[in-house]
């Protein structure tokens, strides 16, 4: 009998044994899991302060440029409405300008129309 209670004594060591080793590495598995959900976490949350930033700067970027958009639209209406009054200035002195012109013209045009009819003394005959 004295050989089989070491035996036993052995048996229930070594079944401790691999029992404890199993809960050891349980325990290392769960430590493991909690490592990696905690850097996971750690990893989400710069994930999300980096988007944070981003969309900050990105919306902030966006006001600034909407607001110089805005004043470039101002600029824009402002040259266009003084363009189009340099225009009708110019439109204005080309209409003086040809009003002017128009008599001279006309007298012009006369003296051209008289040039071509023969006058008076030209009808006569001179006699050579």
């Amino acid at each position: 009998m004295n050989s089989s209670i070491p035996e036993e004594i052995f048996e229930k060591s070594l079944s401790a044994k691999s029992e404890i080793e199993s809960e050891v590495r349980a325990v290392e598995q769960e430590s493991s899991k909690t490592v990696q959900t905690t850097k996971i976490g750690i990893d989400a949350e710069r994930i999300r302060s980096s988007i944070a930033k981003l969309t900050s700067t990105s919306s902030n970027e966006l006001e600034k440029l909407t607001t110089e958009l805005e004043a470039l639209q101002d600029f824009l209406k402002l040259e266009t409405k003084r363009v189009q009054g340099d225009i009708e200035n110019v439109l204005d002195g080309i209409k003086i300008i040809v009003e002017a012109i128009s008599p001279w013209k006309t007298a012009n045009v006369a003296g051209e129309q008289n040039s071509t009819r023969p006058s008076g003394r030209d009808r006569i005959k001179r006699w050579p």
